[in-house]
This record gives C-alpha cells, structure tokens and sequence, in this order.
C-alpha cells in the first residue's frame, strides 16, 4: 500500500483518481480548497478507512506528518469561467506558490511527484497535431494567461527542482477530457452542451463551430496519469495524454443532440479573445513509454457522460 497525495482531489479529475487508487489498494489524501471542487464527487468513498480529506489550498504550505510515497498535483481551476476574470491572480499563485509548495512537499518527504500540466501551454498553435517538442504560440498578457502561462511556469518549476534538488519529478500534458464528475456550470464543451440540451437551452457554440477539439473520456486519462507516475524514473515527461481523434465543435454539438433528442438550437456568439482554434494531441511519446492510448470512444464516453448528468441535475 502506498501513501498517495492527490492535491484538487475533489474536482472532476482528482475525485475519478482518488476513487481509482482508492479502489486500487493505496492510501489517499484528498486536499482541496473546495474553490471548484465539491465534496459530493468523494461522498461514495468519504468513510473508507484508507481516505482522509483536508480542507486546505495549496498556496499555503501543507504539513503532512505521516509519510507521503506519491503525490499528484492537480490543483488548478481548469474551466475558462473559473479562472478568468476576479480569479485569474489566484490561479496564477495555484500554478506558482502553490506548486512550489507541492515541490517543497515532495522533497520533505522524498515522494515521486506528478504536475497535471495542460494542452493550454501550446496556446494557438502553429504545428497540428501538437507535439511535446513544441514550445507553444502563447499570449502572455491575455485573459487565459493566468492558466497557460501559469502551467507554464509549474513545468519550470518542476524541471528546476528535479534538476536542482533532485526531485523525482513527472508531468503530464492533459487534453480536454470530459466525463462524470464535471461540474455542470464548469463552462467546457462537453459538459455545457449536454447540460443546455437536457434543459432544452440553445446550445452556446463560440465562434463559427470550425475550431477543433480532441475529447478523452475521464477513465483513459486517468490510466495515463497512473502510467506516468510509475514508469521508469528516468522520464520525467512531459507527455501528452489525449485522444488523438479530431472534432469540431459544431460536431460536437450535433452529436450530443442526436444523443439526448434535445429541442434546442445551435447558437453561434463571437469566440472569446485567445480561444485556441485548434487542439489534437501528438500521442507517440505515451504510446511508445507509457503503453498508452485511449480505449474509450467518443460515442460511448458520452452516453456515460450524458447518464450522469441525468441523474445529478434531477437531485
């Protein structure tokens, strides 16, 4: 049994991981400030003896006494909404302070630790499909600069610790996964679209609907990370996790109405300032070190997806 910290273990992607390595035999430590989290994404495994939650945000530094093996760090808003606007500083200090913290963290106690980085560093990008060679075609001073040049300097920081103080470091680039567990006001694509054709709104498409996006179901990433975390420790990344399988969002849209058999209409409204017009992962790095590719089409992730939004927006 191993001694797992998952930071923002109570948001979509830290709750589906504390559950599956809860599941899996380890010990977990779910830490979340609650900012984009929600306790009702652990409530199934809130009173198992090997789970422990503490309130807490990361940009404070978190005393940990018992011995920590791993640590996940994915605390960070991850939606526009939520990081844009009145708190886009504290998602920059998240990305800053707060992984400093982690990395302080993981030194203490000698613990292997990941950084969920994001598709969001290569900004709008000039290669396609997006490689981990690629620096990125980054504004530096726009509205989503907080979050991509934020997670831009978490790698920094990361590679100057490993490379500096010897931490046992592994990042991971994620791209747009969707599933249970996301919060239904979290602004992204899957998750909005299902929620305004199940309440028959017009559905929001930002500009023309040619932009592209590559969805990878919750339970494919997630198996990334947990490859990533333990392989061999000479590879520290970064890596990319996402499914290489291309859609735009008009596409998108369409195929979630036709699932759910909504009345609503598509909706077209001007794309907001640095919305990236393109994203598709380059999988060849996790395919050849991590033996891993996506096995969850995108048909059946959002029948999965669609069922759980059923059954939270009747409660």
């Amino acid at each position: 049994m191993k001694t797992i910290l998952v930071t923002g273990g109570t948001g979509f992607l830290g709750s589906n991981l504390c559950i599956r390595l809860l599941n899996g035999g380890d010990r977990v430590i779910c830490v979340d400030n609650n900012y984009t989290g929600n306790l009702e994404n652990v409530a199934e495994i809130a009173t198992h003896p090997n789970f422990t939650f503490i309130l807490h945000d990361i940009v404070a530094p978190l005393a940990i006494t018992e011995p920590i093996d791993q640590i996940y760090n994915l605390a960070c808003p991850a939606s526009p909404p939520a990081y844009q606007g009145a708190h886009s500083v504290e998602t920059t200090k998240a990305c800053t302070i707060g992984v400093m913290n982690m990395l302080d963290l993981a030194k203490a106690h000698r613990a292997r630790i990941l950084q969920a980085s994001t598709s969001e560093i290569y900004g709008e990008p000039l290669q396609h499909p997006q490689r981990e060679t690629y620096r990125g075609n980054v504004n530096p001073i726009g509205i989503r600069a907080c979050y991509n040049e934020g997670k831009r300097c978490a790698e920094s920081l990361f590679f100057d610790y490993w490379r500096n103080a010897g931490v046992e470091i592994k990042v991971v680039r994620v791209f747009n996964s969707y599933g249970p567990k996301m919060n239904p006001n979290d602004g992204r694509i899957v998750s909005t679209f299902i929620v305004q054709a199940l309440r028959g709104q017009d559905i929001t498409v930002y500009g023309d609907g040619t932009q592209t996006r590559s969805f990878c179901f919750v339970d494919d990433t997630i198996e990334g990370l947990i490859r990533m975390m333990n392989s061999r420790a000479d590879f520290t990344g970064p890596v990319n996790i996402g499914n290489p399988e291309e859609y735009t969002v008009n596409q998108a849209a369409e195929k979630i109405l036709g699932k759910i058999e909504s009345v609503s209409k598509l909706s077209w409204m001007p794309l907001p300032q640095d919305d990236p017009t393109k994203r598709m992962p380059d999988i060849t790095l996790a395919a050849a070190m991590l033996n891993w590719s996506p096995r969850v089409p995108f048909d059946a992730g959002l029948d999965r997806t669609i069922e759980y939004f059923k059954r939270i927006l009747r409660k």
